[in-house]
């Protein structure tokens, strides 16, 4: 008779467990989770009567949250793809003068100038990213060049055809355009019209008409924020793309082995981090109704800082846009809930390095989790 067979071991002791408690930290999203908590257990208690949280307060840093959002998922999946792009300050303030020109100065419509400017910024976020490819130069030093020539041709092109810097009147030309209102109108008015009917908000009076709610609906911007973080996370969670944007920021080189397309796939996520400042940069002059040279300035730091608090490590293949989004939601908290705590406003860029200084700390002990390292 044959041998019993052996039965197979349930484990392989070549296998390392990994404990609950470690599967916890080494979720990209635990330090943006922990950060959101903390931070909105302060102002809950040391702001909740300034108004912070009444439907105005409200809406006031869900708008500035947003804001960086938008601009985040972009710097994150191009942080997990392993670059960076410096560029996305300079060319928010770009794309809004270039849809400023083109409407106001060239007359464009403005359906057209959207879009006119939404090809050429995402061919510039493409060019940044061959360039990175075909030199094999650092994103760094690309983006960072590619900083200074957006922002002067920002400057420049303004004072060549109008004589200034600042160019208004968007809102005008804008006026019954089909496409401005995705970018700066509002939706939801009426719910908001009857929660202020029936006292749920808060209400004021405009001109002869009373019980007009103080927000009177939802900006385009905060739902253009909800949509890219939808799309951000099922691209990187639900894709085989998405595995090939972590493959690539982890190993490009064992990636281009697997059949990975890497270099594919870091200048589509250029141009993508350029898309999404082109969203910022269309919101922002539809709401302001002008284009100005300085629009944008430090925006790419506070991008990279929230996806770094939201857990992205630095050195690529590690991250999530749901991290990356609380690391926003931290940002447009903390810069508005000084403001109702009534803290000098100064102490934010003070937050801003502590608590950078913090995630990155934190990222790198979990770095050390996942790859054994002592």
């Amino acid at each position: 008779m044959g041998e019993a067979a052996q039965p197979i071991p349930a484990t392989d002791e070549r296998v390392k467990e990994i404990s609950g408690l470690r599967k916890a930290l080494i979720r990209p999203e635990l330090g943006g989770m922990v950060g959101t908590v903390a931070v909105f257990t302060f102002f809950l208690l040391f702001a909740f009567d300034s108004g912070m949280f009444n439907s105005q307060g409200m809406m006031n840093w869900s708008i500035v949250s947003a804001q960086f959002m938008i601009i985040a998922v972009g710097a994150c999946l191009l942080m997990i793809a392993g670059e960076f792009d410096l560029s996305v300050g300079s060319m928010i303030g770009f794309a809004g003068m270039m849809i400023a020109i083109f409407s106001v100065t060239y007359g464009w419509p403005v359906w057209m100038a959207i879009m006119v400017t939404f090809v050429l910024c995402t061919a510039i976020g493409g060019l940044n990213g061959y360039i990175v490819i075909r030199t094999g130069l650092p994103s760094f030093i690309v983006t960072l060049a590619f900083l200074f020539i957006l922002r002067g041709f920002t400057i420049f092109l303004p004072q060549l055809i109008e004589r200034k810097t600042i160019i208004g009147g968007i809102k005008d030309v804008a006026e019954g355009d089909w496409l401005a209102p995705v970018f700066g109108g509002k939706i939801l008015g009426g719910l908001f019209t009857w929660m202020g009917d029936n006292g749920l908000i808060a209400t004021f009076t405009r001109g002869t008409r009373e019980g007009q709610p103080v927000v009177d609906g939802i900006p385009m911007l905060i739902i253009w924020a909800i949509v890219l973080i939808i799309f951000g996370h099922v691209l990187l969670t639900k894709t085989k793309f998405g595995n090939w944007i972590y493959a690539s920021g982890g190993d490009a080189e064992a990636a281009r082995n697997s059949g990975v397309p890497v270099n594919k796939v870091k200048i589509l996520m250029f141009m993508f981090t350029a898309f999404c400042a082109t969203v910022f940069a269309v919101c922002q002059v539809m709401e302001f109704g002008s284009a100005g040279a300085d629009r944008g300035l430090l925006k790419e730091f506070e991008a990279i800082i929230a996806v770094v608090i939201g857990g992205a490590l630095l050195t690529g293949g590690y991250g999530s846009v749901l991290g990356a989004a609380l690391g926003a939601l931290i940002f447009g908290v903390v810069q508005q809930g000084l403001f109702f705590a009534g803290v000098e406003s100064s102490l934010f860029r003070v937050f801003l390095g502590v608590i950078l200084l913090g995630a990155v700390i934190l990222n790198t002990y979990i770095r050390r989790i996942i790859t054994g390292e002592r």
